[in-house]
This record gives structure tokens, C-alpha cells and sequence, in this order.
């Protein structure tokens, strides 16, 4: 999608800004305008603090392993279908967490704070699976997301997910990212939909395909989504399929019909989530999250947008500045936990073939980056001596 915008917003009607508080509908209608004339990527769009999240993009990544059994199930799977299988399942899980915790928990989605480069969110999770950490690195400053606007914020998401089974001789899965749009914007009370087609690709040859539908035109029901498991190349020879509401439940039955035998549910409302275990802030690096958006989170907390601002504004005119400092000494900042693969293209060439459409974009990413065990066990707080994101 081209960054550049075009849009044509029609006159207000009297629901337009019902769901903005009277103290906020001047930045509000500011913001509206300024959208609609926006060029650029979605990171340098400036909203107003009264929809900002107390949430950084970099804590997202716990969205996707909410259910750590669900997560780690294919590690223990023999048969490579049913693997391919439990990737999907696990995929489809994530879905509700990722695009509708806010919605859920304030009534609306709010803009997520725009990470920093060298931003750190680190945690574990511990069930009847064990112990499954997370590391989360925002690893360039640009986050992978442009958006054009008419009524609705349409957001398309650069990049994409490598899943690596190592127990399977590091069985890897190609995950592409939904098209994203955020409705309700006109009224003051965001929501998420999603829209076009997604695909899971594996190397050990199989394919999932996942279309999603903002309603559903066959059940009429809003979230919708239909999915297919095949072998890669052999789209009609269906082994499994799925269908439900992302946010509500889905159903899993052998080949491509609807009468299908059922061979498992997943039911997102119900599910328990198993909490995140982050150390205290008293305990945390400067360049982890939650410290350092310590005062921008606590001031949008409290309602103090003026605070707020000038946190907020302090961060990223720090940031600015060091980037400023390392062109000027021909450096480039030292990522902690991952460094860039050196086999990008021929992972690419024989993944995404089964993925239509799909392209590898490094360019609009500083590279494919992966998880760099050596670099994560030496690394230990401080994780940038002498130096802060301040």
C-alpha cells in the first residue's frame, strides 16, 4: 500500500464524537483533520493523549502467547498434517488477544505508544507446559504499519513471523500479518476489524489459508473468518478447515466441507489466559518497557494529558538525538537479542511459495532478523550501559 493518502470525509452527523467526553471533542475534531490530510507511516501519526494506550507496541508480542499450551503444542506432535494443524489453532488463538483485548478492557481500541529502536519487553509465562519466556526487541524505528483513511483508518502491516520448531530439525512456518481496519473512528469509539487473506507456510509442505470477513457473508455475523489446510501447491486437496468469530470461537473439522467431522473447538471467551510474569519496575532496565514509559503511562492513567505530552515529547526527542549521534560517528546501534539471518532469500524462495501475493520487503525492515541465542545468553541488565533512551 502506498503511504500517500487520499480521502473525502463527509460533514458531521449529530452520532459523530458521541463516544468523546465534551472536554476532549476540540483534539478530537483536530485529529480527525489531521488524518485526513496524513501522509506517512503509522508511527509518525500523533493522536491525541486522551485515545493513547498505556500499552507499547512492544508488549503486543504477549498477545501471541496468552495460552502457552496452545503455543508449545505442536513441539510435541509426531505427524507433521496435525503439526501444521496445531500452528494454525495456535495462530487463530492469538487473534482475539491481539485485536480486541482493548476494545474488551476499555470500551474502545486505543493507540498503542510507538516503540523506541533498542526497546526491550521481557516476561515468562508458567502452566502445565513449563516455562516459556519472552523476548521482545523492537529492532528498527520504523514499526511496519501504513495507514490511509476515508471514515476508517486502513492499516496495512509490513513484515512478517518465522516460527521455528528446533525439536522438528528446525521446522520453520512463514506467518503473514491481516490487513487491519479500525472502524468506529468518526464516532470516537474505535474497534478493530480485518480484512483480505492471511497464510502460514511450512516447510515441512504444508499451507494454511486464512480469509477474513469484517461480516461474514455466509453466517452474517461480524469478526468472521474462514480457514483451509492443504498441501503446498494442492489448494483444492483440503485436509482441514476452520470457521468461526476470531474474538468468540472457532471449529475445526477434517476436509473442506461443512459436514466434516469435528475434530476440535477453540473457544477465545472461555479460554483461561495464563498471566505474564514481568519483574518489578523497581527491577527493570531503563530500556524495558514499562520503565521507560514509566511517567507517560502513569499521566494517562491520571487523565493528565499535559504531562503526558511533555513525557512523551522527552522520550522521543531523546531518541531523535541518539540516532542523530550515531550517523554523525558512522555507527549503528547493537540489537540485544537478535541479529539479521544471513539466508533471507532462500528461506523466502521456498516459503512463500504457497503464500500469494506475498513479498519479502527486507527493505521496509532492516533485514530479516532472528533470535540470537548467543547474543541472549550473555545479555544482562544494564543491556546498554551508560546510556538511557532519556
Amino acid at each position: 500500500m502506498s503511504p500517500s493518502l487520499n480521502s473525502n470525509v463527509s460533514g458531521p452527523s449529530k452520532d459523530e464524537g458521541a463516544g468523546v467526553s465534551p472536554q476532549n471533542k476540540v483534539s478530537w475534531s483536530s485529529f480527525l483533520k489531521s488524518i485526513a490530510s496524513f501522509n506517512g507511516d503509522l508511527s509518525s501519526m500523533t493522536a491525541p493523549p486522551f485515545i493513547l494506550g498505556t500499552l507499547s507496541l512492544t508488549e503486543f508480542s504477549a498477545y501471541w502467547t496468552q495460552h502457552p499450551s496452545v503455543f508449545v503444542a505442536p513441539a510435541a506432535e509426531q505427524d507433521p498434517a496435525k503439526r501444521a494443524l496445531l500452528v494454525l489453532k495456535w495462530f487463530l488463538s492469538t487473534l482475539k488477544p491481539s485485536y480486541s483485548t482493548r476494545n474488551d478492557k476499555y470500551g474502545s481500541e486505543k493507540k498503542p505508544l510507538n516503540p523506541f529502536l533498542g526497546e526491550l519487553f521481557l516476561g515468562k509465562w508458567e502452566d502445565e507446559a513449563g516455562t516459556t519466556e519472552l523476548v521482545s526487541e523492537q529492532l528498527e524505528g520504523y514499526n511496519g504499519q501504513k495507514a490511509s483513511f476515508s471514515r476508517t483508518i486502513h492499516i496495512k502491516q509490513i513484515g512478517h513471523a518465522l516460527l521455528t520448531l528446533s525439536s522438528h530439525n528446525d521446522e520453520t512456518y512463514l506467518i503473514t500479518l491481516p490487513n487491519i481496519h479500525i472502524e468506529g473512528l468518526i464516532y470516537g469509539k474505535p474497534f478493530v476489524e480485518l480484512n483480505g487473506c492471511t497464510y502460514i507456510s511450512s516447510s515441512s509442505g504444508y499451507v494454511s489459508k486464512i480469509d477474513y470477513s469484517g461480516k461474514g457473508w455466509v453466517s452474517g455475523k461480524k469478526n468472521s473468518f474462514t480457514a483451509v489446510m492443504y498441501p503446498t501447491g494442492k489448494e483444492k486437496d483440503v485436509l482441514y478447515s476452520v470457521e468461526g468469530q476470531w474474538p468468540e470461537s472457532f471449529t475445526i473439522r477434517e476436509g473442506g466441507g461443512k459436514h466434516g467431522n469435528v475434530i476440535d473447538t477453540f473457544n477465545a471467551r472461555t479460554q483461561p489466559i495464563t498471566p505474564l510474569i514481568v519483574p518489578p519496575l523497581s527491577q527493570q532496565d531503563p530500556w524495558e518497557a514499562n520503565k521507560a514509559w514509566e511517567k507517560v503511562i502513569t499521566a494517562i492513567t491520571k487523565g493528565d494529558m499535559d504531562t503526558t505530552n511533555a513525557e512523551k515529547s522527552k522520550l522521543e526527542n531523546a531518541q531523535r538525538e541518539l540516532r542523530r549521534k550515531e550517523q554523525s560517528e558512522g555507527r549503528e546501534w547493537q540489537r540485544r537479542f537478535f541479529s539479521r539471518g544471513d539466508r533471507a532469500e532462500e528461506w523466502w524462495e521456498k516459503l512463500a511459495r504457497g503464500c500469494a501475493g506475498e513479498r519479502i520487503e527486507c527493505e521496509k525492515t532492516g533485514g530479516v532478523w532472528r533470535f540470537d541465542k548467543e547474543k541472549a545468553e550473555s545479555a544482562r541488565r544494564p543491556f546498554h550501559e551508560g546510556v538511557t533512551p532519556f
